[in-house]
């Protein structure tokens, strides 16, 4: 997870509407479906899933009150957390 995109991807869920990025992972879910994908085409759609569901989770503590950098942060220390253990 790269916290640029994430914090761009925030950005634009303020601009225009989370349901946007809902629907790309889901399309970029169907494809990691797709039999003839090499490992790093997958990698790389992984990737961005990865960045959208992390978004949208910053996206949800920003709309339950906390600030925005305080949002990015604590999300990406959960995720730094969870790859050390």
């Amino acid at each position: 997870m790269k916290l640029p995109v994430i914090k761009h991807l925030t950005n634009f869920i303020e601009e225009n509407d989370q349901d946007y990025v809902l629907e790309t992972i889901e399309t970029l879910e169907a494809l990691t479906e797709v039999p003839s994908l090499k490992d790093e085409e997958l990698d790389v759609i992984g990737e961005l899933i990865s960045n959208m569901y992390g978004a949208v989770e910053v996206d949800k503590m920003i709309k339950d009150g906390t600030p925005k950098k305080e949002a990015l942060n604590a999300f990406m220390k959960r995720v730094l957390g969870s790859i050390d253990q």
